[in-house]
């Protein structure tokens, strides 16, 4: 047995214990995340989703157990369907993607089954559009961020030397991070495609647009390591024009309590 399957069955035996000790009542559980990937690390995290009976409540824990920092996603059945939509909403399917790529740990009368085909139903619809009014917010800001980036291009110096201004690089990295994440935003959506946070960003990212999503990170890689803003606005600018071009002037929205 290879090193890398002995560590995925210590993982799946972790989580089991976890479960039974802190929920032995529970319908069912997997373990998902990079462990169930094969992907975990000495650092990684257990997470794993717990299935509730009725009159249990459904929300999250994040304990220690056995050293390491294990999530848990606790849903009731009765709950699942609203958190699933709830889910899918927000455009991240977490949980959903949790259920669907994960490693049951225990199964007895069949909830995760029946579970994991509900998250594949919900996923295979894709994530939630965005509104209209979603979709002009999130043009007027990266419209705001690009051109704060391009003005941070203009201080560079004569022969695009690089930056070595403290306080002019801390803005660079700031409004590069905001570019990205609101370009990942938008054009995950113009492609129907699921975003993410964190690492699963840049790989929500190429799954949806290899090309544009490549640019974009390399873009933002080119202000990290070289303070060059350049590149990153352009790609940010391309997903503008996708969407309509950026939007400035004419933009307006009403405040609802």
């Amino acid at each position: 047995m290879s090193d890398h399957v002995q560590d995925q069955d210590a993982f799946r035996a972790a989580a089991s214990r976890l479960v039974a000790a802190r929920h032995p009542h529970a319908l069912g559980a997997l373990l998902g995340g990079s462990a169930a990937q094969g992907r975990a690390t000495a650092g990684s995290d257990l997470d794993v989703a717990v299935l509730l009976p009725e009159g249990d409540h459904s929300g999250r824990e994040v304990v220690r157990h056995e050293g390491r920092v294990a999530e848990l996603f606790l849903n009731t059945v009765a709950d699942l369907p609203e958190f699933f939509a709830w889910d899918r909403a927000r455009r991240r399917g977490t949980v959903l993607f949790l259920y669907d790529q994960g490693l049951p740990l225990a199964d007895p009368h069949g909830h995760v089954a029946r579970t994991r085909a509900l998250a594949r139903q919900v996923l295979a619809s894709g994530p939630a559009p965005l509104t209209p009014e979603e979709r002009e917010y999130g043009r007027y800001a990266l419209t705001c961020y690009t051109d704060d980036l391009a003005d941070l291009a203009d201080l560079r110096a004569p022969g695009g030397a690089i930056c070595t201004d403290p306080a002019t690089r801390y803005e660079q990295l700031s409004v590069a991070d905001h570019v990205l994440r609101e370009a990942a935003h938008l054009l995950t959506a113009h492609r129907g495609a699921w975003t993410g946070i964190g690492k699963w960003l840049p790989r929500r990212l190429l799954n949806a647009d290899p090309v544009l999503g490549e640019a974009l990170l390399d873009g933002h890689r080119a202000v990290a390591e070289r303070a060059d803003p350049v590149p990153l606005a352009a790609a940010a600018e391309q997903v503008l024009d996708l969407l309509g071009g950026p939007l400035r002037e004419g933009y307006g929205h009403r405040w609802k309590p």
